[in-house]
């Protein structure tokens, strides 16, 4: 008898899709959500990767233009009130508020270096924002993934306690298949958890790093225009 049911489960396919495909409906579609959970925080992480990598490049690129001497004044006109690169539009933020502070005559308007301060904080802000775009995912994805897979499971092993009691049978080729199916659940689930958990967390201190780069910017460009109203009283 033990036998025939070792012969029986070595006909029984165990590879991926043979699990899937006779996995009950309820166990397939916890699957499916689990894999498409999976391939949209990976497109998130790569998606992050290309920012940050960018994001850095254009801050590099920025500040040794920002500290090459050139006039402030003129490397606004070159930069634009509304550029593309992160680090230029915290200087933009600055510098726009620097030009509405003066006067027709030429005179500044009291509180300028405070509206100065307020401007550039509301542009990171925004950056930081934008950098934290899709990173709750991940969040939702590692924190979620375990146990919508082990919810996966405990149907599935329930359906192959109904199979058993149904064929009276609890020989390994009945047993064997229910298992493994309900399993491979809880094995999607922690695939797709645990990189968006690493990843997360990787993210997440790249992006606080980038802003604090934003914001050590920030402080030394509201130095240097604070050292010209000082010098314009």
């Amino acid at each position: 008898m033990e036998t025939e049911a070792l012969a029986l489960a070595q006909e029984i396919d165990f590879s991926l899709w043979g699990l899937f495909a006779r996995a009950t409906l309820t166990v397939k579609l916890v699957m499916l959500l689990l894999i498409l959970a999976s391939f949209w925080a990976w497109a998130v992480i790569v998606q992050k990767f290309v920012d940050y990598r960018r994001a850095r490049a254009e801050a590099e690129r920025f500040e040794a233009a920002f500290w090459s001497g050139e006039p402030l004044d003129e490397l606004y006109d070159r930069t634009g009130p509304n550029p593309d690169g992160a680090a230029e539009r915290v200087f933009a933020a600055g510098m726009a508020e620097w030009s509405r502070s003066h006067r027709q005559d030429g005179g500044l308007i009291p509180g300028a270096q405070a509206r100065i301060d307020r401007s550039m904080d509301v542009a990171i802000q925004k950056e930081a924002a934008r950098l934290n775009k899709g990173l709750p995912l991940l969040a939702t994805v590692g924190s979620t993934a375990p146990f919508i897979g082990l919810f996966g499971t405990v149907w599935g092993i329930m359906n192959a306690f109904i199979e058993i009691a149904e064929q009276q049978n609890t020989s390994l080729a009945v047993v064997a298949p229910g298992i493994a199916e309900a399993l491979l659940a809880t094995g999607l689930g922690l695939l797709a958890a645990i990189p968006a958990v690493i990843f997360y967390n990787k993210l997440s201190a790249d992006a606080d790093r980038i802003v604090s780069g934003h914001e050590a910017f920030a402080d030394e460009f509201s130095t240097i225009l604070g050292r010209q109203l000082d010098e314009a009283a």
